[in-house]
């Protein structure tokens, strides 16, 4: 009798999240031990604002956040976020358009869900979160990737979406600010890339998460805001995780027409229910709150960015341009593939990225874990001495080949 796979195919053609590895080698090191230090995943250093805490604390404390509440998100949530998307990217919703979702990736994965079907075709430029394509195909859809470099800011062009697009196209996948690049698409482009989704009769997934996040005169730009007529095809992706540091409390949402938004609710109501309530309480507090906090910790990525471009900058075959939003750089390695650093042959960028841990102990992540070889992603939401540390070492060790 032929034996069946223990795991399923769809599920075991899943790529582990790179950058989570990476980040959990990296803590597996310094736990042992090594001065390692860490620019894997993206999660600001800063503790998560009291007043939000204190908002989490009391509803601990209050029985009735002790029980199943609406398996979409709390209405009053809903409502102040429908408000705050008013606020800050200009563009109207109502709480019936916004699901609660337990972080990003889920907003993702129920959004590629409620509109993918097999044989769909996802447009997604490269270099793209490693989450996007996992959760693509997850739904059943092709990403269809565009690759951008250095060159063009990482912002992919009409060109490119023109030659990319099939019949079988269902949607664009549009991240500004972008993570692993921290490219951010001037207003005009975001509006004729958006006006190109209209033309094309296609879907835009929109993930808005690094929105306040923005350097210099860059400027983030709401696509449904400035092309009023994409609403009706277009799905918000957010949260608060990297605005207001709360990666951990793990609340997210999507924001889209309402029969979308109906059908995510109705698959989220099977697989995860609510989020917990502390945490939508929490959330709550954040987005009714004023920006003091971000603005803060914006300063302190802007002086940081600058930082690290500058070290990695001089090294000979490493080409880093400055960030315009987020809190990553994405330089280019390319020049430094096929010299050998302490006796060991840089073939590609995965492996530079082991010969860095092996030997500087940094731990960076390689270019072809968001579709891109010949490239590192370095998160700078660390603190400014371990940014000078790392990036130093990896200076001095590239220095040597």
């Amino acid at each position: 009798m032929t034996e069946r796979a223990r795991v399923s195919n769809r599920i075991g053609s899943i790529a582990e999240s790179a950058t989570l590895a990476v980040d959990a080698k990296a803590k597996a090191l310094k736990a042992a031990g090594r001065p390692v230090i860490g620019f894997g995943a993206g999660e600001p250093d800063f503790p998560t604002p009291d007043y939000i805490v204190e908002a989490a604390v009391a509803a601990c404390r209050d029985p009735k956040w002790h029980r199943y509440t609406p398996a979409g998100g709390l209405p009053e949530l809903k409502e102040a976020i429908a408000a705050k998307t008013l606020r800050d990217s200009g563009f109207a919703t109502t709480a019936g358009n916004v699901l609660i979702t337990n972080g990003g990736k889920q907003a993702l994965y129920n959004t590629f869900a409620a509109l993918l079907d097999p044989g769909d075709e996802a447009i997604l430029p490269a270099p793209y979160w490693t989450t996007y394509p996992e959760s693509i195909r997850l739904a059943g859809g092709t990403p269809v990737e565009i690759l951008t470099d250095e060159t063009t800011g990482y912002r992919v062009s009409i060109e490119q979406l023109e030659a990319a697009y099939t019949p079988r196209t269902k949607l664009l996948v549009f991240v500004s600010p972008s993570n692993p690049t921290g490219a951010v698409y001037s207003p005009a482009e975001v509006e004729a890339i958006g006006r190109w989704a209209v033309d094309k009769g296609i879907w835009v997934v929109t993930d808005e998460i690094y929105e306040h996040l923005v350097y210099g005169d860059a400027a983030f730009t709401s696509m449904p805001a400035v092309v009023p007529e994409i609403a009706d095809r277009c799905v918000i992706v957010n949260g608060v995780a990297k605005t207001y540091a709360m990666t951990g409390w793990r609340v997210g949402w999507m924001i889209g027409p309402a029969d979308v938004i109906k059908a995510a609710g109705n698959l989220q109501s099977h697989s995860t229910s609510n989020v917990a309530n502390v945490s939508q309480i929490a959330a709550l507090a954040a987005v009714s709150g004023d920006l003091d906090a971000v603005a803060a910790m914006r300063t302190a990525f802007d002086r940081r960015r600058q930082t690290i471009t500058g070290i990695l900058n001089a090294v000979d075959g490493v080409t880093c341009p400055l960030p315009e939003g987020a809190f990553y750089v994405y330089p280019s390695v390319k020049g430094l593939i096929g010299r050998t650093i302490r006796g060991r042959e840089v073939t590609s960028s995965a492996e530079l990225s082991a010969i860095i841990l092996d030997e500087a102990e940094v731990a960076v992540v390689p270019g072809e874990a968001f579709g891109t070889q010949g490239y590192l992603r370095l998160s700078y939401a660390l603190g400014d001495d371990d940014i000078v540390e790392g990036a130093t070492r990896i200076a001095r060790l590239l220095g040597e080949g």
